[in-house]
């Protein structure tokens, strides 16, 4: 055993991808130490614990995770059952977290600042590889790491409401009248809509979750009113699979969602590219710009930003990373996934040969490796760590057996330039593949019915504002 090899790995992040790793990296009797910014296991689920999942407790739960709590005598939840974030957290990561067999090596409160290699900055490469890594925490505390297993997500990088990818004109101003995704609307932040006007932009599961919740305190508050807003010109991604997702909860958002779009509870803005937002009085107006360079505006009490996540790879600065140009992943992961380009109806299955960098011993894994791909799911997430420590163990038969089952969605596309006529955008489903190579996730059937009355500010480009039809 080499010196390097008697060095711990480092894993950046407590969270559900991050954990499972620690859980794999101890069936493999590999040392390890889990960096965790918060002050508790799943610090960013908790976040927006007042949600509830559509993916049932059997898709987020990992087999390694799932096999030491067993051991220690976990009572595990009901797996067709749907969990809240708090759930989440509290039923499944804290237990897992406070395991013996994981416990003395989750440090909390560790904000990783920057990871090098000791004594190499990126020009050098003599010795690259046998050298450890240096990981450079927040408060100035220094470790030395044989790898580095990277889970430490998107949910800290927001994207900005600005359509062009550059924060909006006047957005720093307006911060005050700002809220990122998922507020906790009916719940502890009920004050800050009720009986107010509230924009929310964005086409995800993110922005439907709100504007259910929404929805449900205009019934109950008067005077509370609720705009949606997307660059697209259609919602028909939002809107989903209905009755052909294969995971109910996520069919019947879009299609409550529809319901209360077409009783006109929610007012549908197509079209809409934030330009610049001013503070009016105690409330903020929005400038639209168009393609012609028309504008517009409205004026609201407070705005939902839920525009999506980007991952932050400034910590890895002194690594040699390949990421691809458009979807900040690796350039072999993209194209799996680039929703510009292909269907999120299938997900091949993927491991450590996409995942790596030209810097050996590195990996981001989890959400942050999607790069700004909006279709990840846990269990995609734990499919990864599985086959990224199975190669750090030396193991690569187990590494390239990359399997992958994942839910179908009943949606087929994720281009934002899908129609609302009725037309289906889904191919013939294709015929299941052997399990190592992974399920298909897609299935026939047209995303709408019938069209639906939209309220047209403009006509967005076809490249327009990304969202995901398979996030959890």
């Amino acid at each position: 055993m080499s010196a390097l090899d008697s060095l711990p790995i480092a894993v950046i992040g407590a969270g559900p991808v991050g954990l499972a790793a620690a859980a794999h990296l101890h069936e493999r009797d590999l040392p390890c130490i889990v960096l965790e910014a918060g002050e508790t296991a799943g610090a960013a689920v908790r976040q927006w614990g007042h949600v509830r999942v559509f993916s049932p407790w059997r898709y987020n739960i990992d087999p390694a995770a799932r096999r030491i709590l067993d051991e220690a005598g976990w009572v595990a939840p009901d797996l067709e059952a749907l969990p809240t974030g708090a759930e989440l957290v509290g039923e499944y990561l804290r237990p897992l977290a406070e395991l013996p067999q994981l416990k003395p090596y989750v440090r909390y409160g560790a904000r990783v600042e920057a990871i090098s290699r000791l004594g190499l900055d990126r020009l050098r490469t003599a010795g690259r590889d046998s050298t450890p890594f240096l990981i450079r925490l927040a408060d100035g505390d220094e470790l030395l790491a044989r790898a580095v297993i990277d889970a430490s997500g998107t949910w800290g990088t927001p994207n900005v409401l600005g359509a062009s990818g550059l924060p909006a004109q006047g957005e720093a101003d307006v911060a005050a009248y700002l809220e990122h995704a998922l507020p906790d609307v009916v719940g502890a932040h009920r004050d800050r809509f009720a009986g107010r006007h509230t924009l929310v932009v964005g086409a995800g599961h993110s922005a439907a979750n709100t504007l259910l919740a929404l929805a449900e305190l205009a019934a109950e508050q008067p005077g509370t009113e609720v705009t949606w807003a997307i660059r697209t010109a259609s919602p028909a991604r939002t809107y989903g699979g209905g009755d052909a997702d294969a995971l109910p909860a996520r069919g019947a958002l879009g299609s409550r969602l529809r319901a209360h779009v077409d009783a006109g509870r929610i007012r549908l803005l197509t079209g809409f590219s934030v330009h610049a937002l001013t503070p009016t009085d105690g409330r903020v107006t929005v400038v639209v710009r168009h393609a012609d360079g028309s504008e517009e505006s409205v004026t609201v009490d407070r705005i939902v930003a839920a525009t999506g996540f980007r991952p932050d790879h400034s910590i890895a600065a002194e690594l040699r990373l390949d990421l691809d140009p458009i979807m900040g992943a690796t350039r072999a992961l993209a194209p799996l996934i680039d929703p510009n380009e292909h269907s999120c109806g299938t997900v091949p299955p993927h491991g450590v040969n996409e995942l790596a960098h030209p810097e050996t011993g590195y990996y981001a894994v989890g959400m942050k490796s999607y790069g700004r791909a909006p279709t990840f799911l846990m269990a995609t997430g734990y499919e990864q760590v599985r086959s990224v420590v199975a190669a750090l163990a030396g193991d690569w038969a187990a590494a390239h057996d990359v399997q992958l089952d994942l839910p179908e969605t009943g949606v087929c596309n994720s281009n934002p330039a899908d129609s609302a006529t009725g037309d289906s955008c889904c191919a013939p489903a294709p015929t299941a593949e052997p399990a190592a190579r992974g399920l298909a996730t897609g299935i026939t059937g047209g995303l709408l019915s019938e069209p639906l009355s939209l309220i047209a500010l403009d006509t967005a480009p076809a490249d327009g504002q990304a969202g995901g039809c398979c996030g959890s």
